[in-house]
């Protein structure tokens, strides 16, 4: 369905949104961000006080959340919660996939299971909630939007932390994104990411002076991102008002990576 009304096609009521790994951070601001436009938001976490913190800061601010519990990298669990959900607060009609985990070490290092926490949370966390989310939007008949937390570190090298696994996670996810996309198209099934460059959160604290040389001082913009600044990038991608995008990756990094 294509909208003529610009407002209209962001708005989001009657709609149910998942948001993993949003008790804090980036995640905090995307939930909140959809709430605003009218959804339905649930927001997980991987204990059950830091799921219900971040739900009730937002029910005070009147948006209708949610918390749960969730282990991304558990398909079991993914299943048990997905379930849940459906039967206490409705089908999911947008999926941010924004759990994640960042272990910098250096790769001779880095042990196995460093490397596997990495990737089972940001690659395995992304299949795994995708794949169940999408089997009921699919056989519901929803016109489902899922948008997964890439990062420009799919493309770059990030300093002054070496990271080699989370480097590597996060251009999986963006490949992910797109293959998805093409093969639920079909569906009516939307896939697409964002690539935050360096954002201010508990996980990336950029505004650290050992960070200014490699993270702030080469942003043509001069400053680190700030969570509230992903929410209406978030919001286009989860509405109808992206009704034409698919398999995009759309950058939101100061202009970072444009040298």
């Amino acid at each position: 369905m294509v909208t003529t009304n610009v407002l209209d096609a962001f708005r989001l009521e009657g709609q149910t949104a998942l948001v993993t790994g949003a008790s804090r951070g980036l995640g905090l601001a995307m939930a909140r961000a959809l709430g605003e436009l009218g959804a339905t938001v649930v927001l997980t976490a991987r204990t059950g006080p830091a799921a219900e913190a971040a739900a009730a800061l937002l029910v005070a601010e009147g948006i209708d959340a949610h918390g749960r519990v969730l282990e991304v990298s558990d398909r079991d669990d993914v299943d048990r919660c997905v379930t849940d959900i459906e039967a206490t607060v409705g089908y999911v009609d947008v999926l941010v996939n924004n759990a994640g985990v960042s272990i910098g070490n250096e790769a001779f290092d880095v042990t196995d299971e460093e490397w596997r926490t990495v990737f089972g949370t940001n690659v395995d966390g992304v299949w795994h909630c995708s794949r169940r989310i999408a089997h009921s939007m699919r056989d519901q008949g929803i016109r489902g939007r899922i948008v997964n937390m890439g990062s420009i570190s799919a493309e770059i090298v990030n300093r002054p932390r070496w990271q080699a696994g989370y480097l590597a996670s996060k251009a999986a996810v963006h490949q992910l994104t797109r293959g998805l996309a093409v093969e639920w198209a079909p569906h009516g099934l939307r896939v697409n990411a964002i690539a935050p460059g360096y954002f201010l959160t508990e996980m990336s604290p950029v505004d650290q002076p050992e960070y200014y040389e490699h993270c702030i001082a080469p942003t043509p913009l001069k400053r680190w991102g700030e969570p509230v600044e992903l929410g209406p990038v978030v919001a286009l991608l989860s509405s109808e008002a992206s009704a034409f995008m698919t398999g995009s990756v759309v950058t939101i990094d100061g202009g970072y990576t444009l040298f």
